[in-house]
């Protein structure tokens, strides 16, 4: 379960490491077994339309800070969520200290702030610290509403 910040992620279900950029179209797929791989990456004011704007699954978005408690403790959680949702998710991280005008776009009012977004548009917001199940829940339960 695997990804490193240069972007080498292990696929779940043979191993084999990839490079995955952090923008391109499509779904990143592993190029031993074809299966799809998780995808997270981070992003910021400057990256954020390229990061977020060219992926073909739903982007999940966590607006987080580095002194926040709860943002500690979600992060982990949502990676395991990508790696659950490989091929229909993609994960960005925001650093909202870094990224001011990221968290004043989107509003945040706390962190972490999560949001599901397709095509751009926020379709999904959620507050708060949570179980790896009950974040995947919510985003499948957004996902279906989508359909």
């Amino acid at each position: 379960m695997g990804t490193s910040p240069a972007g080498t992620v292990t696929c779940d279900r043979c191993g084999r490491g990839n490079r995955v950029p952090a923008a391109a179209a499509g779904t990143p797929r592993c190029g031993n077994c074809h299966a799809p791989l998780p995808w997270i990456t981070r992003a910021g004011d400057a990256d954020f339309a390229e990061v977020a704007g060219q992926a073909g699954p739903y982007v999940l978005v966590d607006l987080w800070a580095t002194w926040c408690g709860p943002c500690r403790t979600v992060g982990p959680a949502l990676e395991q969520v990508a790696h659950e949702l490989a091929g229909r998710v993609k994960l960005v991280k925001v650093d909202i200290d870094r990224s001011p005008r990221l968290a004043q776009r989107f509003q945040v009012q706390a962190v972490p702030t999560l949001l599901l977004l397709d095509n751009g548009e926020v379709v999904s917001r959620r507050t708060g610290a949570a179980s790896a199940p009950a974040l995947k829940r919510w985003v499948e339960e957004s996902l279906a509403v989508r359909r």
